[in-house]
């Protein structure tokens, strides 16, 4: 059994707490009726010492398992990850235990990056599992017993009725504990077992956001940074949810940010502050609406406008709106291909002699995870493992693949990367939108405008990231 083909279940890992695991250095291996088995680092411990301390620890009879002290390190790093603060990780999560375990599971979340927190009920179990770098990951196991306990503590800090278990529910928590202030979105949803709850931190601001570290080609951010230096029209970004649209307007926004300009926001949610600029939360229960929103806008007196999101026709024509009354309007709108914004305009009943007038520059993107730089590994390349159809400019000889080590937590990645395309609608495209020609491949290979597959294949042949990670982006060329 090699290193990473070892397995440990959440159940089993949750028998010790990461301080636990570390300073006995051992990994569970299994329970049964006759007790707790462990692996020990051979050679680095007082057997009968510490037979003793663990059966004292856990009530339990202790079965211990001798393993090469390298193997013991290895799987404590893949599993018992500690942060670079040294900060303690959480304890098993109980309701009854010492502390508020719903604030321990919050500050762990934030403390490594997750985005997202899913609370879920099943027939035999609950779980807690965070996302991140885009991936769920299962971090906890909750009693059954508990979850009702759990979830209405959630509902009573985002001011939900705990009494309503038939409908879905959504509201907000400011959470304020020490260094960590942030705002939680709050989304409950009744399952057959329970109601499944969802915590979005909004915890990051703007600082540390700048268009040249995102992920742009030096092209790329040319033709980005010159669509956004007009003084009017409209910035398109395109992409699934999860595709790191918002961030990519936080950092345009950052940008343009300056005391002679006023800009102004509609957002759901407001995911970053940043000061300087006029932010306003969606609120469509009473009427807040991205359209109505936008109404208001321009009465006052904005240079720049942000919009969430393009989600209807109504929305969509106060943007061009705005943008034919001489002001620079950014937004996002859901489609597959930078190109594909124009004709969902167009759908939504825009007439395309207006978006033609009106569209400065679309942009579509994604997000793909890092291969981790430690310990990718070289492997020779057959090109046949390229999705049907996809045709390499040159065909590679060799790749990298994930691995896994203690600087990547054994994942095989470390960090993600936005992957752009950047159309600039100029003279000769606002004519083809005039006209309905919407078949501009030649157009774009002329002009060098590199598509998101050609940007997903670049990224993989200079070795930054895996086959896997960009496969579906290649399929879609």
């Amino acid at each position: 059994m090699t290193d990473n083909q070892f397995l440990l279940s959440t159940e089993l890992k949750q028998l010790l707490s990461t301080d636990q695991a570390w300073h006995y250095r051992i990994i569970p291996a299994g329970m049964g009726t006759d007790g707790l088995k462990f692996y020990y680092a051979e050679g680095l411990a007082d057997l009968k010492e510490l037979d003793n301390e663990l059966v004292v620890l856990l009530g339990k009879n202790v079965q211990l398992l001798a393993k090469d002290a390298d193997w013991v390190q290895q799987q404590l790093s893949r599993f018992y990850p500690r942060n670079g603060n040294k900060q303690k990780s959480p304890e098993r999560f109980s309701v009854g235990q010492k502390g508020d375990f719903l604030v321990q599971i919050i500050e762990e979340a934030a403390r490594i990056n997750s985005s997202d927190i899913h609370f879920e009920a099943f027939e035999d179990r609950c779980r807690v599992r965070f996302r991140i770098d885009g991936k769920l990951v299962e971090r906890y196991v909750l009693n059954r017993s508990e979850y009702p306990s759990i979830v209405n503590k959630i509902k009573i800090k985002a001011n939900l009725d705990i009494s309503e278990k038939r409908l879905p529910q959504d509201g907000r928590i400011f959470f304020s504990e020490g260094d960590n202030k942030f705002d939680i979105r709050v989304s409950v949803l009744p399952t057959l077992h329970g109601e499944k709850t969802v915590l979005r931190l909004l915890k990051r601001d703007a600082t540390e956001i700048n268009l040249e570290t995102l992920g742009f080609y030096k092209k790329q951010l040319k033709d980005y940074m010159e669509g956004i230096r007009r003084p009017n029209g409209i910035i398109l970004i395109s992409g699934p949810t999860g595709s790191g649209k918002t961030t990519t307007l936080y950092a345009t926004l950052k940008q343009l940010n300056n005391d002679a300009t006023n800009i102004l926001t509609i957002e759901d949610p407001i995911e970053y502050t940043l000061d300087g600029i006029n932010q306003v939360q969606l609120k469509e229960s009473i009427g807040m609406d991205f359209a109505s929103a936008l109404r208001t806008f321009l009465r006052q007196d904005p240079d720049i406008i942000m919009v969430g999101e393009i989600r209807d026709a109504e929305t969509a024509q106060m943007a061009v709106r705005a943008a034919l009354t001489g002001h620079l309007v950014l937004s996002t709108v859901h489609t597959n291909s930078a190109w594909g914004t124009v004709t969902r305009l167009v759908d939504m009943g825009i007439p395309a002699y207006l978006v033609a007038a009106t569209l400065n520059l679309s942009a579509a993107q994604r997000l793909v995870r890092c291969l981790c730089k430690h310990c990718k590994e070289e492997h020779p390349f057959n090109s046949d493992l390229f999705p049907p159809g996809f045709v390499p400019p040159i065909a590679p000889k060799v790749h990298f693949v994930a691995k896994g080590c203690k600087e990547c937590y054994f994942t095989g990645y470390s960090g993600r990367r936005a992957l752009y395309e950047i159309i600039p609608i100029g003279a000769e495209l606002k004519m083809s939108i005039r006209d309905s020609r919407y078949d501009i491949g030649d157009y774009l290979g002329q002009q060098d405008i590199m598509s998101l597959s050609a940007s997903a294949y670049e990224l993989f042949q200079c070795g930054d990231t895996s086959l896997d990670e960009v496969y579906s982006i290649l399929a879609i060329s």
